[in-house]
């Protein structure tokens, strides 16, 4: 009698640590860890950490989180953050990162020259170039991001286009080849890694960009999250597409004379561009 009782009692114990650990596991958060530059970091708005589209996904979806995008940042410096410590340490415990990278690859990559060349010269060397170290560098990150976490689901988002007038036609093409990259890479590398197609939902609306004409404005980070949860509702990893926001964000001001100058050299460029096109025909 006692052996019976003493067997029951051990089952009832059995059964209520498989439940007990069963509801831990229903109840153990999934891990959202953003990395990259501006776009991650939320450089539009002047409450980025609250408001970020990183944020957003994270508030709705319940899951914890963290942001190490650092503003400025190219693929080079990217690489170098996978270094920190405290990053690997975030890249480890992720169940989900979402990139946003390449920009400042052209935006701090010569620039002025690189404007010049597609809008005067017609000639696309120096934004291809820039590309294929784009392209090399990706894969250098994404090697790393595996080799300490083999399992966690990347999103890579494409890149979108802030500007108009004859800039934005020059940023058409050099961000053109940019996400041909993306959209090659993640071909290439089908393992886990998903695009999550930015450009298309920010691409020739003003108001999804902030005063600087560079960065997703509050409006720009709502649908760029809309996008990333889209993206995670189609793989499973989250229940909801309806973005939850605890804090609204507030766009940052920039004064216009800081702005005009950029959309002033590229009238300018435009000029010279009719002058040297057909001298390039009579030197040719």
């Amino acid at each position: 009698m006692i052996k019976k009782i003493t067997a029951a009692a051990l089952c009832l114990v059995m059964l209520f640590t498989v439940l007990c650990v069963g509801s831990s596991a229903q109840d153990e958060k999934l891990f959202y860890l953003v990395l990259g530059d501006s776009i991650g970091y939320g450089s539009g708005l002047k409450n980025s950490q609250d408001a970020c589209f990183g944020r957003i996904v994270a508030d709705t979806n319940g899951y914890d989180y963290a942001n190490d995008a650092v503003p400025g940042h190219t693929t080079k410096n990217l690489l170098s953050r996978l270094e920190n410590e405290s990053v690997i340490e975030d890249v480890k415990k992720a169940d989900i990162i979402s990139i946003s990278i390449g920009g400042n690859n052209f935006l701090l990559g010569n620039l002025p020259l690189l404007l010049f060349n597609l809008i005067v010269r017609g000639n696309t060397e120096q934004a291809e170039n820039t590309v294929a170290a784009f392209y090399d560098d990706l894969g250098t990150i994404i090697s790393k991001i595996r080799s300490v976490n083999p399992d966690a689901v990347i999103l890579l988002q494409t890149l979108y286009n802030p500007q108009t007038g004859y800039i934005g036609e020059a940023y058409k093409i050099a961000i053109g080849f940019l996400n041909e990259a993306i959209l090659k890479f993640a071909g290439e590398n089908p393992d886990g890694l998903y695009v999550v197609d930015v450009a298309s939902r920010l691409d020739d609306s003003e108001n999804d960009f902030a005063e600087d004409g560079i960065h997703p404005s509050a409006a720009g980070n709502l649908k760029i999250a809309v996008a990333v949860l889209e993206k995670l509702s189609e793989l499973g990893l989250g229940e909801s597409t309806e973005p939850v926001i605890n804090t609204e964000g507030v766009d940052i001001e920039v004064p216009f004379i800081l702005t005009f100058p950029l959309t002033l050299y590229g009238d300018m460029l435009h000029i010279l561009s009719l002058i040297y096109s057909p001298l390039a025909g009579v030197i040719g």
